[in-house]
Formats: C-alpha cells, structure tokens, sequence
C-alpha cells in the first residue's frame, strides 16, 4: 500500500506526536530509574519492585501508542481495490433462432440449452443493470428494451421460437439502436450508461442488409464491445424438409466480430461450457474494480488495541494508562 492510496495522507503528521509520546515515555522512565536508584535499602526495593514486573508496567503505555498508530492510518484515508456491484450499465442479449439451433449435438438442443443458460445469466445479473433481448435468423426482433425487469426477460426467453436464415449483421444495428435509444433516456448529467453487446450464434451469416463486421466496426465506434459466443460443435445437423444438413459452428466469425469490436470471443461445445461462459459475462458485466475506503479495519483494530492497552493497565497496574 503506498501513499497514494490514501484520501487524506497529512494525518501521518500525527505520527510525529505519536514518536514524540514514546520519546517523552523512554525519558520519563529514565529520570524515574534514577529516582528509584537513589532508594537507599536495596534489598526492600526488590521485594517492592521485582524484576519480574519492571518489563510488564510498559506493555498498557506499548498497546496504546499501536492503538494511536492505528487509528492514525485510519484518519489517513486508506483505500484499495475493491469489486463492487455496477450501479449502471446496458446489456443487449443477441440470440440466434434459426432452424440450426434446433441441432442436438448439444442436449437436449441448441436452443433449449441456450435458454436456460441465458436465463441464469439474466436472473444472475446485479441489480444496477439493464438487460434486453433481441432474437434474431432472417431479420432481428427486440423482445425486451434495456431495462432492470429480470422476469419480463426470462419470460421472453421461454418464448424464442426457430425461424430461417441468420442476420448476424441486422441483429448487432438492432441492438446498437436500443442501446442509444436507452442512452438519451437516462443518460441524464452523466451521460449515458457504459454498454456491452452479448452475441451468441452457431452459425453463419446468411441474410441481411448491415454485414456483421461492418456492424462490429460501427459498435467499435460507439464504444460498445461486443462479446460473442460460439455455441455447438462442428458435428452439428438439422433436418430440414426431410434431409439431414450440417450446421457446424462458425467459430472464426465470432471472433472477429469480438476482434473488431474490440469485446471478447467465447467458445462454447456444451452445455456446461455455455452457463460457464454465461457466469464468466455475469461477473465482467456486472462488477468493476474500485478504490474504495478500506478504513473500517484499521478503526476497528485500533479501537481494539486501545481497549486492549486499558485492561491490561486495570490489571497490571491497577490504573488506567
């Protein structure tokens, strides 16, 4: 810990008064000595004052000069890095509903897996948090505006339903527009909430009238990263109109629309590996690291030591320090 990490640093002046206590303690107790020493009948004054005791009468005045040190650190302002609940921020959950997300390579499929891990991500998020929902295959629909309502999310998730193509592209402006259109809402003297974008798809782009990198690109502009996951495996198939297709994931996609964007690329084969991903987000999302006061310990422990330093004087001296 150093000095710059305390709110008020002048109060260690107090130190000097504290160094002056225990110099003008060391003098007192010499000039005492040489009173004691003048005691003409020695061998009264062992049984008066053992050995034993003389190193125990300085252990109350010990304790309370630490307790004024301590106290001392805790007027200074200490602070450290700390995680803290975000008291503001949005969060557009962009879900993929094409007919491929019907694949089974995860069980029981890929959107049924997706639905329960994007709920336990919903109803996981801190409460200073604004989620909404976009489902997304041939065109993009918001659900759900941003908004801090876990149950009108949750419920839109149970209701996803599979429909063709995929407008990867379309899906990210939907989710740019909501975030702004949020943003001049409650921006307020602030300015608006800082924003992220939560894609996760399973396959290629294949519709659409904004490219998804290109849509990346216009989110890398906004400041808003964009974290995609990349849910399924390469031996994912669907049957469509009666014949078997495959749908394997497309990985390299996703990451360079992280890339681009500059948020992050998550992998994901299973369902397990999904709500890990999901628990990953919730944590970056949803806490941030703060300096914040770490004064209470100091305060706590000072006043106990000082505590401390007058019992043992009521018991070793019979009077407080």
């Amino acid at each position: 810990m150093s000095f710059s990490n305390f709110v008020a640093p002048w109060w260690f002046l107090l130190l000097v008064a504290v160094g002056a206590l225990v110099a003008g303690y060391v003098v007192a107790q010499r000039m005492r000595r040489k009173r004691v020493l003048r005691f003409t009948n020695l061998e009264l004054l062992e049984k008066v004052a053992p050995k034993r005791d003389r190193w125990s009468r300085h252990v109350p005045a010990a304790f309370l000069l630490a307790a004024l040190a301590l106290l001392t650190v805790a007027l200074a302002g200490p602070t450290s890095e700390q995680r803290v609940p975000r008291n503001r921020a949005t969060v557009m959950l962009v879900v993929d509903v094409s007919l491929s997300m019907k694949a089974t390579d995860v069980k029981p499929s890929r959107l049924e897996a997706a639905q329960v891990a994007a709920k336990s991500f919903a109803e996981g998020l801190t409460p200073g948090i604004n989620l909404g929902l976009i489902s997304f295959a041939g065109s993009a629909t918001v659900l759900v505006a941003p908004t801090t309502d876990r149950a009108a999310v949750t419920q839109s998730i149970d209701g996803l339903k599979l429909a063709q193509s995929t407008a990867t592209g379309d899906a990210l402006v939907a989710a740019m527009a909501s975030i702004d259109s949020f943003g001049k809402v409650v921006g307020g003297a602030e300015g608006p909430p800082p924003a992220r974008i939560v894609l996760m798809t399973d396959g290629k782009e294949t519709v659409g009238t904004r490219k998804a990198f290109d849509a990346a690109d216009d989110a890398k502009k906004a400041g808003i990263p964009i974290s995609t996951i990349s849910f399924g495996t390469e031996d994912g198939v669907v049957d469509i109109e009666g014949r078997q297709q495959a749908v394997p994931v497309d990985d390299e996609s996703m990451k360079e629309i992280a890339k681009i964007s500059g948020g992050e690329f998550f992998k994901a084969a299973s369902a397990e590996e999904l709500r890990r991903v999901y628990d990953t987000l919730g944590e970056q999302i949803g806490y941030e690291k703060k300096q914040a006061d770490a004064s209470k310990p100091w305060l706590v422990l000072g006043t106990l030591t000082a505590m401390l330093a007058a019992a043992m004087a009521l018991v070793l001296g019979q009077r407080l320090p």
